[in-house]
């Protein structure tokens, strides 16, 4: 295709998006910017079609090209600002404004000759440029720069939703601002334009504009974008190293005055210079900090991006691994966002009376402990006020402050109680003047630390009151075994009163304490290996014979045991205990009276039934709290009997059925395996 061609396509879709942008939006800023790009990029391709087309005339039509290119960066710096956005313009914005209307301005009042001369233009395409020229097309493309960080700033601080929308309308803005920027840097290299690309450079503005109406008819609108910071600090680098590269190409326009041979020795001395100071100034916090105070400043209405900060706190503490961890992130972010370098964490230690320091990061020069008593924690507490050492203490009160870098303390407060706080120290712009709005991000961010660091701490308290919980477990069930082989010893001593002579029940007795002394054995034993599970010792037994063994330990006329012989499997200590417990809770429930029947047998699987005469049980009862530790209906019981039985009868594969009325008694069946 030729160059008219193209000229054509490039201008026809323009006029068309242009019209369809005023008919949609009206007269908004940024449509106003777009058009005036686009009829400053027609007429330039115009005329610059007739100069090459008719190059006797090359000074009239150039003039006008000229001046129609000056308008370039202004129509798209004042589109780029204003797209999607809903910021304000900063002074900083105004001013690239300004030095993009300076442009027009020069086009009009200095000399095409002064611009560039073209000594045979027929025949070779080239315009030489001269001074004005030359720093005249190194202003344009840095407007052209700036103008392309602003769309990537739009494009990358924008919502998901709204990024999807705008991103092909900013790709395509893109494309036509990036080729005016390739196109314009020869003039760098060269000190020369070749006009000869000026058909490629018609064709640029086609593809841009099909690629703005995609994403204008397809995706539809975006709502406003605020400026992201962190997007804004990343672009501004882009557009230093950009200013660096057309630095360097000013230094080789120095350096034509030196000799060829020291040029290339002196701008590679120029270039690695200037790369490591950048280096330098961009790996210093002072320096990043000292830029994003200036881009807070003069771009943003708000310093803080809320939002932002608040889900990167979040995400950060939310991830801490346990109360050290979650302690230093809080501390690492509070120095991050607010520009110092060290911080401490001191927590209340309500016994003592006492703030003690619980962690550091870096560096933090303030006492280990602070008095509660001390007039500042007095005003923290009264408060929730950030205080500035150098206003709020000027005298030194907090002696060991006074001597030391900290700047600022950040309560940790809920509504009534001050629970701790954060001490930053060593500003990295000890310059910079703290405002409300640091006050209240850090006041937030503050509650929210809190709210981590009082989690964890009830989380310990929590864990240490199970392991209280576990050890009166423990102790219940030791107390329960104790209580059991009291009783049998109370029973052994109630009844020598009147069989003491009887050598069968000195005989019977003698085993009852042998009995007893080996069961306080095995209970210290198993106290000793508290922390080893006991694993069930199974052996084939005669549960009849189990029965009666287990029954004459309580030696009880009252008792009654009837059944056949049944074998089985089970740990025979453990069933033991069971019939032991099942048997003496009978007794309690008929106030040691009886009548106790113990029915041995086997249905379905063998079975252990203990049936007692006693008061019973109502149905609320053994729904909702029999077999649970520490639930009983004896006025002097501990309520671990029953739940230990049932563990027990459950570690071997059965369970235990219960029949009972109140006033009536109570039946319990231990089923087996």
């Amino acid at each position: 295709m030729t160059h008219l061609s193209f000229i054509i396509i490039s201008v026809s879709l323009a006029a068309l998006y242009g019209a369809f942008l005023l008919f949609r939006k009206g007269a908004a800023l940024w449509v106003v910017g777009l058009l005036l790009a686009f009829v400053a990029a027609g007429c330039l391709e115009a005329f610059d079609y007739l100069s090459l087309l008719r190059p006797e005339k090359l000074y009239l039509y150039k003039k006008w090209a000229l001046i129609a290119e000056s308008f370039l960066p202004l129509g798209w710096l004042f589109y780029s600002q204003r797209f999607s956005r809903t910021n304000g313009m900063s002074r900083i914005q105004w001013l690239f404004l300004l030095i993009a209307v300076m442009l027009p301005v020069a086009a009009v009042t200095i000399p095409l000759e002064q611009f560039f001369y073209s000594p045979d233009f027929g025949e070779e395409k080239l315009l030489f440029l001269g001074n004005p020229g030359y720093f005249f097309y190194i202003t344009l493309m840095a407007v052209l720069i700036v103008s392309l960080v602003n769309l990537e700033i739009t494009l990358m601080s924008a919502q998901r939703a709204d990024r999807w929308k705008i991103k092909y309308e900013v790709i395509g803005a893109g494309v036509i601002i990036g080729f005016f920027i390739v196109y314009y840097s020869q003039s760098l290299l060269y000190r020369s334009i070749d006009m000869g690309l000026a058909p490629t450079r018609a064709a640029m503005p086609a593809v841009g504009i099909v690629l703005m109406a995609f994403s204008r008819l397809r995706r539809g609108d975006a709502g406003g974008v605020r400026l992201s910071p962190d997007m804004a600090y990343r672009s501004v680098v882009i557009f230093v190293v950009g200013l660096y590269f057309i630095g360097i190409a000013l230094v080789g326009e120095g350096l034509k005055y030196f000799g060829e041979s020291a040029q290339r020795s002196v701008l590679t001395v120029v270039a690695f210079a200037g790369f490591a100071l950048l280096m330098a100034i961009f790996l210093s916090d002072r320096v990043k900090r000292r830029i994003k105070v200036t881009l807070h400043k003069h771009f943003y209405r708000s310093k803080y991006d809320y939002r932002q900060q608040w889900l990167e706190f979040t995400s950060r503490i939310g991830a801490a691994r346990d109360g050290d961890d979650l302690s230093h992130k809080i501390l690492s972010f509070f120095c991050e966002v607010f520009g110092f370098q060290g911080a401490g964490l001191y927590l209340e230690d309500r016994e003592r009376g006492r703030y003690v320091q619980t962690a550091r990061y870096e560096r933090c020069s303030l006492a280990a402990e602070i008095d509660s008593k001390h007039p500042l924690m007095e005003k923290m507490r009264a408060r929730e006020w950030i205080v500035d050492l150098e206003e709020d203490d000027p005298a030194g009160i907090l002696s060991e402050a006074s001597t030391s870098r900290c700047f600022y303390l950040v309560p940790l407060r809920t509504e009534t109680q001050l629970e701790g706080m954060i001490s930053l120290e060593g500003a990295l712009n000890p310059s910079e003047k703290l405002t409300y709005e640091d006050y209240d991000l850090m006041k937030a961010l503050g509650r929210q630390a809190l709210a981590a660091l009082m989690n964890v701490r009830l989380s310990q308290e929590l864990s240490a009151a199970r392991e209280m919980e576990l050890m009166g477990r423990v102790s219940a069930f030791v107390l329960h075994d104790l209580k059991n082989l009291v009783s049998n010893l109370g029973l052994v001593v109630d009844n020598a009163r009147d069989y003491i002579d009887d050598p069968e029940f000195q005989q019977d007795m003698m085993e009852t304490l042998q009995g007893t002394v080996d069961k306080m054995k095995g209970l210290i034993q198993r106290l000793r290996n508290l922390q080893e599970k006991r694993d069930l010792q199974r052996d084939s037994v005669e549960l009849r014979e189990l029965v009666d063994e287990a029954l004459g330990q309580v030696s009880h006329p009252a008792v009654e045991i009837s059944g056949a012989e049944v074998e089985t499997e089970v740990d025979a200590e453990e069933i033991r205990k069971v019939v032991l417990n099942l048997v003496l809770n009978a007794l309690d429930a008929t106030g040691n009276k009886g009548p106790v029947q113990v029915e041995v047998g086997r249905t379905a699987s063998p079975f252990i039934r203990v049936s007692d005469e006693g008061e019973g049980m109502s149905e609320a009862f053994m729904r909702s709290r029999l077999f649970r530790p520490f639930e009983t209906t004896k006025k002097k019981g501990f309520g671990i009997g029953l739940y230990q039985c049932r563990q027990i009868v459950e570690a071997h594969g059965g369970r235990i059925e219960v029949e009972s009325e109140e006033g009536r008694g109570s039946t319990f069946t231990v089923w087996l395996p």
